[in-house]
């Protein structure tokens, strides 16, 4: 614990705020820019650099997902409940994001040969615990059986999973991303991801494992706070956080080399995503 903790004291915190930039920021630029990080940082351009983001009605795919043997259907159910959706360059399966979902990278440079995967997952989940001390319950890491995009660092309280973490790892450079539901209801996300993997199965063999999504385990930190909780909220306790584990946090959005970097890292998740869901 000791050693992931470590990885969140950083001399300097460089914040890129995107989290309220509104329904035009698509999140294959989210995606670009976490690569962008990840390269800038690795190669010692750029400080370790904390992001925020949020995206509006955006069903995020993984791979494995667009396997799925009825995958057009599926989509069809999406954009029926006014989403849109894209392919991510990272592991796991569908999530939804909106306006109620507080997006958070960390992004550190791996300088000490190979930051384990775990000790990445482990930061994240210490900041989170150290950015809700004040309210009395304990944020268990451990897969939620039954939400959608499961895995052994989903963030639950009760048993109620309202965040999952992942993780981007490229050119020496380490993105560990979050998703938290702040507000909304996690139940009714979970439901159109239901209906999706539903309709694009049909109860068919598959090669690849997909979860047997039940609405009832997934919520948002409102609910289970019983209190109203909002980004700017969340975003509040993320940055005070931030300060009390670093010397210096300041605010900045890419710059210099970054910028090239951005634009080819762009171009190419624009190409890969048309190139998988070509015709559909």
């Amino acid at each position: 614990m000791e050693q992931s903790l470590s990885l969140l004291h950083q001399k300097k915190w460089r914040i890129i705020d995107q989290s309220s930039l509104g329904p035009m920021f698509h999140a294959l630029q989210s995606f670009a820019t976490d690569d962008t990080l990840c390269t800038s940082i690795g190669s010692q351009i750029s400080p370790p650099t904390a992001r925020a983001w949020v995206h509006h009605d955006t069903i995020v795919l993984g791979i494995q997902d667009t396997k799925l043997p009825n995958l057009d259907e599926g989509l069809e159910v999406i954009e029926e409940a006014s989403f849109q959706y894209i392919v991510r360059n990272s592991g796991g399966l569908a999530v939804v994001l909106d306006s109620g979902v507080l997006n958070l990278s960390l992004v550190f440079p791996d300088t000490e040969k190979g930051i384990d995967i775990n000790r990445g997952y482990e930061a994240m989940w210490q900041l989170i615990q150290r950015m809700f001390r004040d309210f009395s319950v304990d944020i268990e890491a451990r897969e939620i059986v039954g939400s959608y995009c499961p895995g052994s660092y989903d963030l639950s309280i009760h048993g109620k999973k309202f965040a999952g973490i992942s993780q981007r790892r490229m050119r020496n450079g380490v993105a560990v991303q979050i998703y938290l539901c702040v507000t909304g209801s996690g139940e009714k996300r979970a439901e159109l991801i239901r209906k999706f993997y539903e309709i694009s199965k049909k109860g068919e063999e598959t090669k690849w494992v997909y979860p047997d999504i039940q609405p009832e385990v997934m919520a948002s930190l409102s609910d289970l706070f019983h209190k109203q909780i909002t980004i700017q909220d969340v975003m509040k306790r993320f940055l005070f956080a931030l300060k009390d584990l670093s010397e210096e946090i300041y605010s900045s959005q890419l710059e210099g080399e970054e910028l090239n970097l951005y634009e080819g890292f762009y171009q190419r998740i624009v190409d890969r995503n048309n190139k998988i869901l070509q015709g559909k």
